[in-house]
């Protein structure tokens, strides 16, 4: 799945799935303003699952429920999506079209 992710663009940077408990990852070699291999390791572990059993409480309060999430950091989007087993995180750069990319990865996801 890491590899269709990558396929979408030339603005991924990074690809993380988080699947019963285990992280696979994949980042681009060289990237200019790329976080470090050991915080984005607990991104994943720790802010991301936060991130997304916060939104998604708050969503199915009277908003419908969560679909994903996208964060904008300084450097790039965030876009992680939640799924049954886990989550996929996607790390876009900050003058790509994140949504569009985002539901790429979101058809990816539902084929698997």
């Amino acid at each position: 799945m890491i590899k269709e992710i990558f396929n979408i663009s030339e603005s991924i940077r990074y690809v993380a799935i988080y699947k019963h408990g285990q992280l696979q990852t994949k980042m681009k070699n060289n990237m200019q303003g790329a976080s470090s291999s050991e915080s984005d390791k607990y991104e994943e572990l720790l802010a991301n699952p936060t991130m997304l059993k916060i939104a998604s409480q708050r969503g199915n309060i009277d908003c419908g429920g969560l679909d994903y999430l996208l964060v904008r950091y300084g450097n790039f989007f965030q876009f992680v999506l939640p799924v049954s087993w886990g989550h996929v995180s996607v790390c876009i750069d900050k003058s790509a079209d994140a949504i569009e990319i985002g539901q790429k990865v979101m058809l990816i996801v539902s084929e698997e």
